[in-house]
């Protein structure tokens, strides 16, 4: 029986729709028991060390969001060679370049068997070919002598920017730059519970400079990881020569599934949980992981499920806007919405939120979060931005200029 092409779904729903399940089920067994899994996932008695399954679960949301993504550019890479090359140039077949034998069963064997196929790869990066620099230099002379193909696509193809490696290169530069950016937010800004390992302001990590570097101990603020994450993907899309905002349209994408995950790590950490309630979807707080001040209480607003339901929704929003109405879109659209959605939510959170810095001004304490500051400034931001560069593509004697395609 054939699926018809509507009803088919891409790989990683099916994937994103089972560890949904497996996160609803998790849920539902504390719901009814008041059961939290143990931190630890996997103890290595060897070397005396644990691995959490905060960090599992925060992986798994990165490797699935950047899974995501690469599929997501692959797919936008294909469109962007299919508006460039004519059908009847793609379908031409290996044959006709006249290469060597032994080339030709290189490229076949590597699943380049049409000009088409091979003219998306030389695109993509001609390193993949399985060539050594004598063969793509005869692959290059052939490719130039076939009628339709432009010389353009052999030095610096349009398509070249959509290559899904970079993704996975490109995370490696993003994940390091924001860790470090979400540390040094976190102490710049440490969180009130902090106290517990002898931390209530910036200064104790300059009097302990060691324990900057105490991951294990907490302390990671997103706001930091955003935008040291930008910053190494500005420094690698630099270095590639390619659109860093292009980029990241997608790179958000994938940001908003990682946190749908991601944020279940503080569901096995007993943390991000807002203020005490009755309501019948609240979680149970072991006495070890309550704050002092509310320790004569068990059941808690559950914050990290409505940040990952907050992300689900963007992500879902992101996607659609992507799918449906990607013609509309200017290049930094969907950046700029992912900002502010996060934003909002953010801001949403922090009013069931226990554990925030708040803002102090000359020793004026406020009864503003930190990062209720930082989200309001950077929704109004992104808000005005967005307006401004629709209005002035509307503007009378301008030309619409949609998302770039490189």
């Amino acid at each position: 029986m054939t699926i018809p092409k509507r009803l088919r779904f891409a790989p990683y729903w099916y994937l994103i729709t089972f560890f949904l399940l497996g996160a609803a089920v998790l849920l539902i067994i504390h719901w009814v028991t008041g059961f939290t899994p143990n931190r630890a996932a996997i103890h290595i008695p060897a070397l005396n060390f644990d691995i959490y399954w905060y960090g599992i679960w925060i992986v798994g949301g990165i490797s699935l969001g950047a899974y995501v993504v690469a599929q997501l550019v692959e797919e936008r890479g294909t469109a962007v060679f299919h508006t460039h090359v004519p059908a009847r140039t793609r379908q031409l077949p290996l044959s006709t370049l006249d290469l060597p034998d032994e080339i030709q069963a290189i490229l076949r064997k590597n699943k380049l068997d049409s000009v088409g196929n091979l003219l998306r790869q030389w695109g993509f990066d001609r390193r993949y070919l399985g060539l050594n620099a004598d063969g793509m230099e005869t692959v290059r002379q052939a490719l130039a002598r076939t009628p339709g193909v432009k010389a353009a696509w052999l030095d610096d193809a349009p398509w070249r920017a959509w290559n899904p490696d970079h993704v996975w290169n490109g995370i490696i530069w993003v994940m390091i730059l924001a860790v470090l950016g979400a540390r040094l937010y976190h102490v710049l800004t440490p969180s009130p519970s902090m106290a517990a390992v002898g931390i209530t302001s910036p200064l104790d990590y300059l009097r302990n400079p060691y324990k900057v570097f105490d991951f294990r101990s907490g302390g990671l603020g997103i706001y930091g990881g955003i935008a040291g994450g930008a910053l190494g993907l500005w420094l690698y899309a630099r270095r590639q020569r390619i659109s860093m905002i292009a980029l990241a349209d997608y790179a958000v994408i994938g940001l908003a599934l990682g946190q749908v995950f991601g944020r279940w790590g503080n569901f096995f950490n007993q943390e991000l949980y807002g203020r005490p309630t009755t309501v019948p979807w609240a979680i149970t707080i072991d006495p070890l992981y309550r704050l002092p001040a509310y320790s004569e209480f068990a059941r808690f607003h559950p914050a990290f499920l409505y940040e990952s339901l907050w992300s689900l929704l963007t992500f879902i929003t992101l996607m659609t806007l992507l799918r449906r109405f990607q013609p509309k879109l200017l290049t930094g659209d969907l950046m700029a919405l992912y900002l502010i959605f996060y934003a909002i939510g953010r801001t949403l959170l922090e009013t069931v939120r226990l554990d925030s810095r708040t803002m102090n001004l000359g020793g004026l304490e406020l009864n503003m979060a930190v990062a209720t500051f930082v989200s309001l400034l950077l929704a109004m931001g992104m808000g005005l931005w967005m307006v401004a560069r629709h209005r002035r593509n509307r503007a009378p004697g301008v030309g619409r200029r949609r998302k770039t395609k490189r």
